[in-house]
């Protein structure tokens, strides 16, 4: 079975244990996805860069929102790629019990959609 190639756009400071939790999920057996874990864990001068070319090197975009999501620049900055090199890519609702935010240019059109399993592997396999 081919694994679709899935980058992941996260808050550093607030969510890595969420961005955690997909990377476990993406082991199971049965899972339609891998994450080639192309964090960018510094800014560097050439981190933009770098984020657009590990973007057009998968095959969708997933955003993790958290409680933070709308002020974390950097997920602004690659939701901002994904949208220029029309990846696909969905939002995921990282917390359960808070109040997740978009990032900042999420479009109105963006929803949040509820992490399960179930509905990951949907997400992933394109339904929206």
């Amino acid at each position: 079975m081919t694994r679709t190639r899935l980058f992941v756009s996260f808050d550093y400071d607030h969510d890595v244990d969420l961005k955690n939790l997909l990377v476990g999920q993406a082991r199971n057996s049965d899972s339609p996805f891998e994450i080639a874990d192309w964090s960018i864990k510094s800014a560097s001068p050439s981190w933009r860069q770098d984020a657009r070319r590990r973007i057009r090197s998968s095959n969708v975009v997933a955003v993790i929102c958290g409680e933070h999501t709308h002020t974390a620049s950097g997920v602004a900055t690659e939701l901002s790629i994904a949208q220029d090199e029309r990846a696909p890519y969905f939002l995921l609702w990282g917390r359960p019990h808070a109040i997740c935010r978009k990032p900042a240019n999420a479009t109105t059109q963006d929803q949040i959609y509820s992490w399960s399993w179930e509905n990951l592997k949907i997400l992933v396999g394109g339904g929206r």
